[in-house]
């Protein structure tokens, strides 16, 4: 199947029960058992749900992997991915990545000893300088957030198959309409589902893929064992939101492209973060291991101080100021106080990440009522 069938048939079936051509909410607790050990395949819901099984199913379909394993929300399926790791381990990470997952790693878990390097990946070649003989795992988000820097998966990944340590790939930003790691050698993707996947702005989901049966074993475990599952109604927004990746991407990546170039040609903008301009530093990577180049986008204002940002997040219509991403509608965003606030702002204005950088996250509405409300709120 070419990519649009997949991501409205792979892992779905009718139900058996009724014909139901959507997957039905299997709101159940437990499961009745005709004798002790004796069952239909089901006994608690922490460990199966249908709903559930049905999106794994999908997700490990979309993104080319054989095993799904879903979480209450994204942050959730990062502390799942961090469980594989031991006391002692070490993570090199990039530098430019979301606030919660700087805060998770740094906050929680180097209290449990497991050390983090935060560097630059846009030479993919230089990450072989950071890994000791403690690093287990490489850690990256392409496009990043909220900077949108490009690595390269296919290079980071033979660095890490020469060390014997596992890469995972946060691919949130790109969706698997737009990339496939595991295609490119990542051992794990992840995903906060509430965004792309979702896309409705309605649903709070996590989701990690493999295509190892040891690797899926542990993080099964791992979801069962601790328990941060996501409930059957949240699964079933996901399976909708997946039916219509496809053309929602498409609109996202085509009003995206117009907007990125309103913002570059607009007289009071000063830098536009897009990995889809031919002078992007990595534009070539992005081109080869992307579909497209996405509705994610952050710009600074010539006028470069927080409260002529704060003009331009305080005065759109169209463009909520809000957290998150992916959804339908077009959200606008101050990184530095929100998505990123947990990260010192030292390390942020070291990495890029400016105190007036402004986030947007381009929906899929008519594009020429998006410029006209940037345009009136920048002034």
């Amino acid at each position: 199947m070419k990519l649009g069938t997949k991501l409205i048939h792979a892992g779905v079936a009718p139900d058996p029960s009724t014909g139901a051509i959507m997957t039905p909410i299997f709101q159940t607790s437990t499961y009745v058992q005709s004798a002790p050990g004796e069952h239909k395949g089901y006994e608690y819901a922490r460990t199966q749900n249908p709903t559930r099984d049905a999106l794994q199913n999908a997700l490990a379909a979309i993104e080319n992997g054989t095993h799904g394993i879903n979480f209450g929300s994204g942050l959730a399926a990062t502390d799942a991915v961090m469980k594989l790791l031991s006391p002692g381990d070490e993570v090199v990470a990039t530098n430019d990545l979301y606030g919660g997952t700087y805060r998770i790693f740094t906050k929680v878990f180097e209290r449990y000893g497991i050390k983090f390097s935060f560097v630059g990946m846009k030479d993919a070649a230089g990450v072989a300088a950071h890994i000791t003989p403690n690093t287990k795992m490489i850690w990256l988000e392409t496009p990043t957030n909220p900077l949108l820097n490009i690595i390269d998966i296919a290079a980071v990944a033979q660095i890490a198959r020469k060390n014997n340590i596992l890469l995972c790939v946060d691919n949130t930003f790109a969706s698997p309409y737009l990339q496939n790691p595991l295609d490119l050698g990542a051992d794990i993707v992840l995903h906060s589902a509430t965004k792309y996947l979702g896309g409705h702005s309605d649903v709070v989901h996590g989701a990690v893929i493999v295509k190892n049966e040891d690797l899926a074993k542990q993080l099964y475990f791992i979801q069962n064992s601790c328990g941060a599952v996501p409930g059957p109604q949240d699964c079933f927004l996901v399976l909708r939101g997946i039916k219509t990746l496809h053309v929602r991407m498409q609109r996202h990546c085509e009003n995206g492209e117009k907007i990125a170039h309103f913002l570059r040609n607009h007289d009071k903008v000063d830098r536009v973060y897009w990995p889809g301009f031919t002078d992007h530093p990595n534009y070539d990577i992005a081109k080869r291991q992307m579909r497209g180049f996405g509705g994610m986008m952050s710009f600074t204002l010539k006028d470069d101080n927080i409260e002529a940002a704060n003009r331009v997040l305080s005065h759109t219509h169209l463009f909520s100021l809000a957290e998150s991403l992916g959804g339908v509608e077009s959200l606008i965003g101050h990184p530095a106080s929100m998505t990123h606030a947990s990260i010192p702002r030292e390390e942020r204005i070291k990495n890029g990440l400016a105190d007036s950088l402004i986030r947007l996250s381009v929906g899929i509405e008519d594009v020429d009522d998006l410029i006209a409300d940037l345009n009136q709120a920048i002034g």
